[in-house]
C-alpha cells in the first residue's frame, strides 16, 4: 500500500464508509493533507492515530451505540402510516423519501426507514442501495408490502392516460417526486425504457414531496397527472392506471428490531384487522410479510 491513501483507500484500510472519512477531515479529527484539491492520508500517521489511546481513535470518531429516535423516516406509505397511527406503538413517521430515509437511518437520526428504490440493471428492490449506504451497519431489511404503482389521475381520466408514453404525447403536467424519492428512481426508469427524457414533458413547478401530495395536487388541479401507490388513488377517490409492481421494505439496526415499539408495530400488522386494512386501500399484498431481504454480515 502506498504512504500515501487517498479518501476511498483509507476508508478501505480502516473498513468505514468515506461519508465517515469525510466527517473526520471537517472534524480535525484524522491526520491528513491536502494536495492539488485532494485529501491525502499519511500511512503511518493513519497507524499511529490508531493506536493513540484507550479507547482508540477508531473507537472514539465510530457512530454512537445509543438508541436511534423512534422514529420510521423514508418514503411515505398509507399502509405504514394507517398501521402505525392505530396501532399505538409509539413510532413516529418522517417521511422524506427513501434515500432521505437511508442517509437519516445511517446519521443515527430514526431507527427505521421505509424503502421502495428498483435496482434498474438487476430489477430487484432495495437490497443493492442498502449496501450501497448502509454497507458497514448491522441492518436488517424486513418486507412490509408488494405495492401497485402508476399513474394517479383526476376522476374520469379527462386526458384518456393509460401508458407511460402519453406523459410525452398528450402533455400532461406531472407532479413528479424529488430525487431522493425511490417513485422518482422509477419513473426514470420507465421514461428511460420508453425512450422518454424529462425535458420532453410538462413538469408542474413544485415537486411532491410524498405519495399523498401527488395525489392531492392532482385533486386540487395543481398538476394532471404522478406516480404513487393506487392507495393514494383509493384515498381520494381518483383513478389510476397501474405501471408497475414494488416492493416497500423496512429496514433498521438489528437492535431496533427487537425494541418494543417495533415489535408491538409488526405484530399490530399481522392482525385480522391490519389484513383487512390492506385490502380496503387496494393494490397491497401483504402475503410474505415479515420475509427477511437483507442481514447484513
Amino acid at each position: 500500500m502506498s504512504d500515501l491513501m487517498n479518501t476511498q483507500e483509507v476508508a478501505a484500510y480502516l473498513r468505514i464508509k468515506e461519508r465517515k472519512i469525510y466527517d473526520l477531515v471537517r472534524q480535525a479529527a484524522i491526520p491528513c493533507t491536502r494536495v492539488g484539491g485532494k485529501w491525502l492520508f499519511p500511512k503511518a500517521q493513519i497507524d499511529q492515530w490508531l493506536k493513540l489511546a484507550e479507547p482508540s481513535a477508531a473507537e472514539r470518531h465510530a457512530p454512537a451505540a445509543t438508541a436511534a429516535p423512534r422514529v420510521i423516516a423514508g418514503s411515505h406509505d398509507p399502509f405504514l402510516e394507517w398501521c402505525v397511527s392505530t396501532s399505538g406503538c409509539g413510532l413516529a413517521l418522517l417521511t422524506g423519501g427513501s434515500l432521505d430515509g437511508l442517509e437519516r437511518l445511517a446519521g443515527g437520526q430514526a431507527a427505521a426507514c421505509g424503502i421502495h428504490i428498483l435496482s434498474p440493471d438487476g430489477g430487484g428492490y432495495n437490497v443493492p442501495a442498502i449496501r450501497s449506504e448502509l454497507g458497514d451497519l448491522d441492518v436488517v431489511a424486513i418486507e412490509w408490502a408488494w405495492r401497485e404503482q402508476g399513474l394517479v389521475l383526476a376522476s374520469g381520466n379527462p386526458l384518456g392516460l393509460s401508458r407511460i408514453e402519453d406523459l410525452a404525447t398528450k402533455g400532461p403536467r406531472i407532479a413528479a417526486r424529488p430525487p431522493a424519492s425511490g417513485a422518482r428512481v422509477l419513473m426514470d426508469h420507465l421514461l428511460e425504457s420508453a425512450g422518454i427524457g424529462w425535458s420532453d414533458l410538462a413538469v408542474a413547478e413544485h415537486p411532491a414531496r410524498s405519495e399523498l401530495e401527488v395525489g392531492l395536487a392532482i385533486l386540487d388541479g395543481r398538476a394532471d397527472t404522478g406516480v404513487a401507490v393506487r392507495a393514494v388513488a383509493r384515498q381520494l377517490r381518483l383513478d389510476f392506471v397501474p405501471l408497475h409492481r414494488e416492493r416497500y421494505d423496512l429496514v433498521m439496526r438489528r437492535r431496533d428490531y427487537f425494541e418494543p415499539e417495533m415489535q408491538a408495530l409488526l405484530a399490530f400488522a399481522r392482525t385480522e384487522e391490519a389484513i383487512a386494512k390492506s385490502r380496503d386501500l387496494l393494490g397491497y399484498d401483504i402475503s410474505t410479510f415479515g420475509k427477511v431481504w437483507y442481514n447484513a454480515p
